[in-house]
Order: C-alpha cells, then sequence, then structure tokens
C-alpha cells in the first residue's frame, strides 16, 4: 500500500496558507477532500487568523465589551485538553493596586533576565516586554489545584496539563485576534510571589500573566523579529522524516 507524501514544495512555499489574503485555498482543493472541509473564505480566516497573531506589548485604553471577554473566555474554555481534565483556570485582576503588584512582580523579573542575558542585556532594556499597565483587561492563566488526580495521558507525560492551558491560551489569543483585540502573553514573574499575591491553593500554579486590549494596529511582523531579537526558522530545518535529524525528501 502506497504511503501518502508532503509535497514539499508546497509544504515550503509562499502558499502553504502563509498569505491567507493573496492565495486562495482553492489551490489545495483535490477530488478527495472530505465533506467536512470549511468552506474557502472560512479556511482562509482561520488561516489567517494563525498568521497575523500577536504578542501585543501596546495597548488603547478603551474597554472591552463583558459580552467580547466571555466570547474569549469561551474560546479558551473550549481548548483540548489531556484526559478531558479542563486544568485551566483564570483569574481577572479588577483591583488596580493588585494591577500594580505584579506589574512590580514583572519589573523585578525583568531586571534579573537582563542581568541573566549578560552581553544581550542593554540590547533586552530596550524591549517593550509588557502592557499591564496600560492594557483594559488582565487575566491570569493558571492551573488548578489537585492536577495529581488527572491520571489519564498524564501517567508517563504529566507536562500534559501544561500542555492542555497552552491549548486554551492559543484558543484565545486566535479568537481574540479575529475579534480585533490584542492579547499579550506575559511569562516574567516569580511563580510563588503571584500565588501568594493571589491567595492561590498550594498546589496550583500561576502560568500566564495575559494582557488584552483594543490596539491602534497590530504588528507587521512579531514584535522581536521587527526588533531584530532573532529571526524565524525555516520550517525546513526543524521537519524531520522518521528518525530525528533526518531532513525530509
Amino acid at each position: 500500500m502506497g504511503r501518502s507524501r508532503l509535497s514539499l514544495p508546497l509544504l515550503y512555499g509562499r502558499c502553504f496558507y502563509g498569505d491567507a489574503t493573496r492565495c486562495p485555498t482553492t489551490a489545495l482543493n483535490n477530488p478527495h477532500m472530505s465533506q467536512n472541509r470549511y468552506s474557502d473564505p472560512e479556511c482562509a480566516a482561520v488561516y489567517r487568523a494563525i498568521y497575523e497573531r500577536r504578542d501585543m506589548r501596546h495597548f488603547l485604553p478603551d474597554p472591552i465589551a463583558p459580552e467580547l471577554l466571555l466570547r474569549l473566555l469561551n474560546a479558551a474554555h473550549h481548548a483540548p485538553s489531556v484526559g478531558f481534565m479542563q486544568p485551566w483556570r483564570f483569574i481577572r485582576i479588577s483591583c488596580p493596586t493588585l494591577r500594580k503588584a505584579i506589574h512590580a512582580l514583572v519589573e523585578q523579573e525583568r531586571m534579573l533576565t537582563a542581568k541573566a542575558l549578560n552581553e544581550r542585556e542593554d540590547e533586552f532594556m530596550k524591549l517593550k516586554v509588557e502592557g499591564i499597565l496600560e492594557c483594559p483587561e488582565i487575566l491570569i492563566a493558571a492551573l488548578c489545584e489537585q492536577r495529581q488526580h488527572s491520571i489519564f495521558g498524564r501517567r508517563t507525560l504529566p507536562e500534559m496539563d501544561l500542555a492542555s492551558l497552552a491549548c486554551a491560551i492559543q484558543n484565545m489569543w486566535l479568537a481574540a485576534r479575529a475579534e480585533g483585540i490584542g492579547l499579550g502573553w506575559v511569562s516574567m514573574f516569580e511563580p510563588v510571589a503571584l500565588k501568594t499575591l493571589l491567595n492561590m491553593p498550594e498546589d496550583s500554579q500561576p502560568f500566564a500573566v495575559l494582557c488584552l486590549g483594543h490596539v491602534d494596529k497590530f504588528y507587521d511582523k512579531p514584535m522581536l523579529e521587527q526588533e531584530q531579537w532573532a529571526d524565524r526558522k525555516d520550517l525546513k530545518d526543524l521537519l524531520f522524516e522518521n528518525v530525528w535529524n533526518t531532513p525530509c525528501r
């Protein structure tokens, strides 16, 4: 029985949904395509959100409508989770004093990160790494307590609870981009200090400070790429066949 193969020119080419606005998805149609496939415009919208999603640091002060925030949270809540454990918890920060305390924790870690970067310290300090004081909404994404009781899919890979939470955040991120809302993921904080600040259970775990808000515009490229901190790697260097470090033919 023949083995299906990836069409690498298509996979690596410009038209593998890399530009959903200029490359019609009909280019990928074939007679055997599943009837469950979305329409071309719907597929293009999904890929557009993926390619235009950005880690935002600049926000407008305009509030997010409650019904819109609820839609974004519901998108997160419909993420896949190992064993259907749904380990995510979200804490909405509405207290200004608490917001400032979270910002102070992030600023403390920013300084420590800068020192740890050695020769790139000055370059790092020029970057804007968060928008905690500017954005209208702050959510803390966390892992729930008593996760040790969820064994399904986690016996050999207990970190799948973290993977499930990351999927929830990505769901929210893509939905936010589709809604025209910016989202920034801040990971610079001491987890124990943030857990104490938020009165979280001992076996829970804060994972992300999420900044949400309207934006003037989305970055053309990821901000760290724009600032020449790093470049996007070439997919062909990250894709192997059968065994590690063997390129696909």
